[in-house]
This record gives C-alpha cells, structure tokens and sequence, in this order.
C-alpha cells in the first residue's frame, strides 16, 4: 500500500482500513448515520478479487473528530473532498470500483465528476439525488417542511429522533435486529456532526449532477423505500447515460444490510456484464 508522506493523517482521521492486495479496488462510502462497519456483510465476498478500502468520514463512526469542521462540512464538497483525500492517501490513480450507500451516492458522483479517470464504475445503492419533492416532474419523497420538522426533532431530542428515524430506514419494527444496530449507530454519533451532515444529506439537490456522470454505473434501488422511491432510482437511471437499473425486492433503505445477499449478486451481475 502506498501513503503519500506528505498525508499521513488522514488515514487516522478517516479511519481508513485496507484489505488484501489486489490490483483491483472496491471502495465503499457509507451513509448518513452511518460507518463503515455497514459493509461487513457484502465487502467479504469480493475480498479475493479486489483490495478493499473502507472508511468513516469525519464526525462518522471511529473518525477523528477533532477534524470535524462545520463550515467544510455543510456541503457534499467536504465529504467528496474526504473521499479524495482517502484515494490520494493510498495512491489510488484509476481503475477503483466505488460502491455507496445513500448520500454516499451523491458523493461518489460528484467525486466521479472531478476525477473521472480515478473510477471504473459506480454502484449505488439506494441513491436519492433530492430529497425534496418538485412538483410536477420530480418526488423525492419528501416536503420541505417534513425535513425540517425531523431536524428540529434532533434539536430537541436527539435520542427520540434516532428512535423514530431508525424503523423508518430499516422498514422493521422497534425491536427489530437492524432497528437496533441503526438507532445505535445514529446513537453512538456526536449530535453536532450529526446534525450537520443530516442538513448537509437532506437540502443538497444534485439532480442537475446526473447527466455530467462519465463512468459506467449500477442504480440499486429498493422496491419499497420511504427515503428513496422507486421513481427516485428510475430518474437516476434516465439521467445518467448508459447506466443500469436494478429494483431489489426489498423494503427499507438498507439492503446492504437486510439482503446482503441480493446487494451481492447485483453487484457480481453487473461487473460480470462490464468486464
């Protein structure tokens, strides 16, 4: 593994982990709320055909915190910008295959729009590219008064808005496994850095971003997702050319999680077919 001498912290600040030593690179970016760990059940099965590059970005999971700045961080610019930190870190020039999950989405277009030549491919699992409805041509699945009224739930209760977000995302009931490991990790992130990057996930619209996409691309959607609509993945798929579209049977905004294996299989279809 090759670290530039002259970044030898971001590896810390990001809690970058690399597995294997394959040519090949599969790097994954996880959601808000979120860590690396998120990936445990999909990661392992192409650990003998890829090195992996997994990482927290700041204020998320074992991330340094005291890097945290909220004015960096109050745009996707500053989590593109830690996700390039991250490649440049390891000498990562071409070829890596980027998989993300949610704004991760976002982050790994934009951040395939400012170096197109770093990425094979993209996969998205679960995109949303607004969040916003615009009537009459786009539902995001949300009003704007919605969102507000779930930042303001954070403001005042911050274990209370974890306990109502995480069966939201999951599509399970309170006491279900994956409600729990998400309240958790909601639980377990500083509620400053998590308001910010919810803000930050929840009022950037990078719709107009789509058509600007280069490298070749796989749109996982859900089939019932209260944060991601189907139509949501199929404006996706319209608007970047070439890409590929795959509905999953499932419900929730996790399938990395709840069907790992389906994420799995999609994932080996679509490289298959590229290769």
């Amino acid at each position: 593994m090759l670290v530039k001498n002259n970044e030898p912290d971001v590896l810390r600040r990001n809690n970058v982990k690399v597995v294997g030593d394959s040519d090949r690179v599969m790097l994954f970016a996880h959601g808000f709320g979120c860590n690396q760990s998120m990936w445990d059940r999909v990661a392992p099965a192409f650990s003998d055909s890829y090195k992996q590059v997994m990482f927290d970005y700041v204020g998320s999971g074992q991330s340094d915190i005291r890097a945290f700045d909220p004015i960096r961080y109050s745009s996707l610019a500053g989590y593109v910008q830690d996700l390039l930190d991250v490649c440049d870190t390891l000498g990562l020039q071409s070829g890596v295959t980027f998989v993300g999950h949610s704004v991760s989405c976002n982050v790994g277009i934009l951040a395939s729009i400012a170096r197109p030549d770093l990425f094979e491919r993209l996969i998205l699992v679960g995109p949303n590219p607004c969040f916003l409805n615009d009537p009459p041509d786009y539902f995001g699945g949300f009003e704007r008064s919605d969102l507000e009224d779930l930042l303001d739930l954070m403001e005042q209760n911050y274990i209370g808005w974890a306990n109502y977000l995480a069966p939201v995302i999951s599509a399970e009931s309170e006491s279900g496994a994956l409600t729990a490991e998400l309240t958790d990790s909601f639980c377990s992130t500083d509620p400053l850095t998590a308001k910010v990057f919810a803000r930050t996930t929840f009022f950037s619209d990078n719709r107009a971003d789509l058509p600007k996409v280069l490298r070749p691309c796989l749109v996982i959607q859900h089939y019932k997702d209260t944060l991601a609509p189907v139509c949501v993945g199929e404006y996706v798929h319209r608007h970047i050319k070439g890409s590929t579209l795959k509905i999953l049977d499932v419900q929730g905004h996790c399938a990395h999680m709840s069907a790992p294996e389906l994420v799995i299989d999609a994932i080996r279809e679509y490289i298959g077919k590229s290769n």
